[in-house]
């Protein structure tokens, strides 16, 4: 028979095991990191860092050129926010929390375009997190200021806006969502005559409709989006100060008597999100433990679960984060369980559960990432 001794001891035993474990991610406090040499895990990044630095973006840094000449197909299209000289390529790779390699000018503040579109996601897992929403609810009983108005638009999910297959019809800060990437054959006609698909069931990556969401998020929240973002995520993980977050000019609107600027989800037409590349990795942390910043829950782990789930029209896409499932993998030599944030430039959060890893890479050329990827699992 199992003495109580014994009972005790394996407890014990077990209890010390859970906390080592519990404790064997590293959280770096605000305004420190500590590193580690990647051969402590046998890894060696000098090939990959090396191709990144070897293919930078090969547009201007001057990212007004940038911007323009890669939106020129977009009839009407005009930059409304501020936009910002962007820096060299830079990079950071963690494991278990750690820094084990790094490039380029890590502290720099950048754009990161359509990676902020994963910080936008971030404040509606937390309104989704405190029940302020539910993603199969209808926007049009939050949002009734006629944005959600007629047949088609009030159709639509605070899921459909995360999953970007709204297919959301309208027009928000002087942009209409049919001239955000348009088809190449067709013109203006055709185009704003088009035909509208149930939501829920086509997939178009467009950032009129992301910043449609961004609105709808503000007044819920009734406080500034990047106002919760901060109080709710990037202080509480240890953030710079330094990190911004815009809108457009014309993007202010009044909620309960004050002027509030609704933010963009990207910097396609100047705003969104401007990071170094450490505060980009720790958001990428935060994902990676499912939301838990040593030992305090931000984001509940199940709805970052959730936020993970292939959507049906594009399973390789969730909740503004993309995806690289099996069936339909993007990128064929790196696992289905990773998942990534990814905007224009070459900026990139790639974050991995199951090695405690998380990647960002900045101004790479977009068609190199599986190739810099590739380098750097090859001995994972």
């Amino acid at each position: 028979m199992i003495k109580l001794f014994q009972i005790y001891a394996i407890l014990s035993f077990t209890l010390m095991l859970y906390s080592l474990n519990a404790q064997s991610i590293y959280f770096p406090e605000f305004g420190t990191w500590q590193e580690k040499e990647a051969s402590a895990y046998s890894y060696d990044f000098t090939e990959a860092i090396q191709f990144a630095k070897d293919h930078e973006y090969s547009e201007s840094r001057d990212l007004r050129q940038a911007i323009l000449k890669g939106f020129m197909q977009e009839p009407f299209h005009q930059l409304l926010g501020p936009v910002r000289r962007r820096g060299g390529p830079a990079g950071i790779i963690l494991k278990n929390g750690y820094i084990i390699s790094k490039w380029g000018d890590t502290k720099k503040v950048d754009m990161t375009f359509s990676v902020t579109k994963s910080f936008l996601a971030a404040t509606a897992l937390l309104a989704i997190d405190s029940t302020l929403i539910a993603p199969e609810d209808l926007v049009k009983d939050y949002v009734w200021d006629g944005t959600f108005d007629g047949e088609h638009n009030a159709k639509i999910t605070w899921k459909n806006l995360l999953q970007q297959n709204s297919d959301w019809s309208g027009e928000l800060w002087d942009s209409y969502d049919w001239a955000d990437r348009p088809p190449s054959d067709g013109n203006i006609d055709s185009w704003r005559s088009r035909e509208l698909h149930e939501p829920g069931s086509y997939f178009k990556y467009n950032d009129v409709r992301v910043n449609v969401l961004a609105y709808s998020l503000l007044n819920v929240f009734r406080q500034p989006l990047p106002k919760i973002l901060k109080s709710k995520i990037m202080d509480p993980i240890g953030a710079s100060t330094t990190w911004r977050w815009y809108g457009y000019d014309n993007s202010w609107v009044t909620i309960d008597g004050l002027q509030m600027q609704s933010v963009s989800g990207g910097g396609h037409s100047g705003g969104g999100m401007f990071i170094n590349t450490e505060d980009m990795a720790r958001f990428g942390l935060l994902f990676m433990n499912n939301g838990s910043w040593n030992g305090k829950s931000l984001i509940s782990s199940k709805i970052i679960k959730e936020a993970i789930q292939p959507s049906k029209p594009n399973p390789n896409y969730g909740y503004m984060w993309w995806l690289n499932p099996e069936k339909s993998q993007k990128w064929e030599k790196i696992g289905a369980h990773i998942f990534y944030a990814a905007g224009f430039g070459g900026n990139f959060i790639v974050v991995d559960q199951k090695e405690n890893l998380v990647i960002v890479t900045r101004w790479l050329e977009p068609s190199k990432i599986e190739d810099f990827l590739n380098l750097v699992y090859k001995n994972i």
